[in-house]
């Protein structure tokens, strides 16, 4: 049985802007360490004069290990592997993690990366092809999800055909994409295009709302990540489903990411009852009928949203190359052996729901 991990990242490097055609070398995102003081160091990219990107701790092999023993479970990856420097290291990595599949996820935009159009469009082209390059070194087995230059919706439909054509199982978008929410109808042509060609839509926790970011991040202890990141994946499936975007849509597949799936519940219930409000029908099973897949952690209670949501839409990523409290680098593997739920339900998460979602 194939074992597929939904939501697996590589971490961009200096690598990654080689990919850039010469014209936009005035574009090329800086990789910059400002002075901090207490704790690791975090990296930013420098994009346009201004600090950009997802902020990621600077740690040795020594912290990743610290880390991963403060957690109670394995978080570290080998630099070369999460970088994507090494192919060949990263297959081998996931041979001994037993996982078949990964699906690609990107690390610096999932907050903010360009505000001008032009740099959005020369740093989204970069990172596809960086992305189509490992995809063809992969042997199949390193699926991705693009990124589109959003502020210029005919580029964003020319990278969707890129992409497309060069291994991606999916359009990577956040739960807030600037001032919109995704069932704005400015991104109806990306929805068109994604199920004219069967791809999926995932719906990773980030959010490029920058007014947001930045009050979440100074006001809340911890960086108001839980905020700004997953309560925002949570809210974008509401609105989504309120929408009934995906009966605009019929074709239309959509992932949300990395933000657990505990929730779920309580977002199906409130949803009833708002559907019954309105004197809406509501589907018979949500997920099901309207081809939304969640992804789960180890310790959500998974038998009991399973049991809630239905066992065909959930699915399970260990968000490789991250350090944050959604990796868990086997959680495939322990997930399996937990004995929370029965070997017909592990399949599904791990192989035939994920193959669902990204028509693998």
């Amino acid at each position: 049985m194939p074992t597929i991990d939904s939501d697996a990242h590589v971490v961009e490097s200096e690598h990654t802007w080689d990919y850039m055609d010469p014209s936009d070398a005035k574009y090329r995102p800086e990789l910059v360490t400002p002075k901090s003081g207490e704790g690791p160091a975090r990296s930013y990219w420098l994009v346009d004069g201004k600090l950009r990107g997802l902020a990621r701790p600077v740690l040795t092999a020594a912290e990743f290990a610290q880390m991963s023993q403060r957690a109670g479970r394995v978080m570290d990856t080998p630099e070369e592997a999460r970088e994507m420097e090494n192919v060949e290291v990263r297959l081998k990595h996931m041979d001994q993690l037993g996982i078949d599949i990964q699906v690609l996820y990107p690390t610096a935009f999932i907050e903010l990366m360009a505000e001008r159009p032009e740099v959005d469009v020369a740093i989204c082209k970069a990172y596809n092809r960086w992305l189509a390059d490992i995809w063809q070194q992969g042997q199949g087995r390193l699926r991705w999800a693009c990124v589109l230059p959003l502020l210029s919706m005919d580029d964003s439909l020319e990278q969707i055909g890129f992409a497309h054509q060069h291994g991606a199982c999916a359009i990577f978008m956040r739960s807030i994409e600037g001032s919109r929410l995704l069932h704005d109808p400015y991104f109806f042509p990306v929805y068109e295009e994604a199920q004219r060609l069967n791809l999926a839509i995932g719906v990773h926790i980030a959010n490029s709302n920058t007014a947001m970011v930045d009050l979440l991040t100074q006001r809340t202890p911890g960086g108001g990540t839980f905020w700004k990141f997953r309560l925002a994946s949570v809210g974008a499936f509401h609105s989504l489903v309120m929408s009934a975007l995906p009966e605009q849509f019929p074709k239309l597949r959509v992932g949300f990411l990395e933000a657990s799936a505990q929730w779920l519940p309580y977002a199906l219930k409130d949803l009833r009852r708002r559907f019954a409000l309105n004197g809406r029908n509501f589907p018979d099973n949500l997920l099901r009928d309207w081809r939304i897949w969640i992804s789960c952690q180890t310790d959500d209670d998974v038998a009991y949203v399973a049991g809630y949501a239905g066992e065909d839409n959930l699915v399970i990523g260990t968000d490789y190359g991250h350090s944050d409290q959604s990796t868990e680098i086997e959680a495939l593997r322990n997930l399996r052996e937990s004995g929370q739920i029965e070997p017909a339900l592990y399949k599904k998460i791990t192989d035939d729901n994920a193959r669902a979602l990204y028509a693998l």
